[in-house]
């Protein structure tokens, strides 16, 4: 079984409406917390940027919470702008549910195949790994990997989820031989 990964390149933009310009993209860059003490109490925000205006907002990680309920290996990867914090903490999605927002993942990823799998013989079992949890339509992944168009994909491809409704959740597949070329006029 040959592994297909599909990989993040960068972080994806947030579909949330700007309150200044009305833009619906926003970034959050290099990734910025803001930790706030209140008494015994914690703030922390996620800081965005819009892509139009560059006006900042914050999206609330953490809401009036003690202090000793924080790992201090946490509460250090906050102080410091951690970039791996930053990413787990933008793909969650119960924070993207609480600050209503969506991740655009147009030109945040790629997909990483094996360069000499034509050499196999068909059928041919593929599997696919996501290292992020980036939604893509199996059907236009494995066009894009094979170059195939994606009727073809529909005729040549077996596999057990549906082709045409994204995951981001890893699954295999089998390629079919393709049919050979039909003489002119039959």
């Amino acid at each position: 079984m040959l592994p297909w990964v599909v990989r993040r390149t960068r972080l994806p933009l947030l579909s949330l409406r700007c309150v200044d310009c009305r833009s619906e993209s926003a970034t959050a860059g290099e990734g910025r917390f803001r930790v706030n003490a209140n008494g015994k109490l914690l703030d922390v925000w996620l800081l965005v940027r819009c892509v139009s205006c560059d006006r900042t907002s914050k999206l609330t990680v953490h809401e009036r919470a003690p202090v000793r309920c924080f790992d201090p290996a946490e509460l250090d990867g906050y102080h410091a702008n951690d970039p791996e914090l930053v990413a787990s903490r933008l793909l969650d999605p119960l924070l993207a549910r609480r600050n209503r927002f969506t991740l655009d993942w147009k030109g945040a990823w790629r997909l990483d195949t094996p360069s000499a799998w034509l050499d196999e013989g068909w059928p041919v079992q593929l599997e696919v790994v996501f290292e992020d949890p980036v939604p893509v339509r199996p059907e236009r992944l494995v066009a894009q990997g094979l170059g195939l168009s994606r009727n073809e994909v529909l005729r040549r491809i077996k596999c057990d989820i549906p082709l045409r409704r994204p995951t981001s959740a890893g699954f295999t597949f089998t390629v079919m031989a393709g049919e050979p070329a039909r003489p002119a006029g039959c």
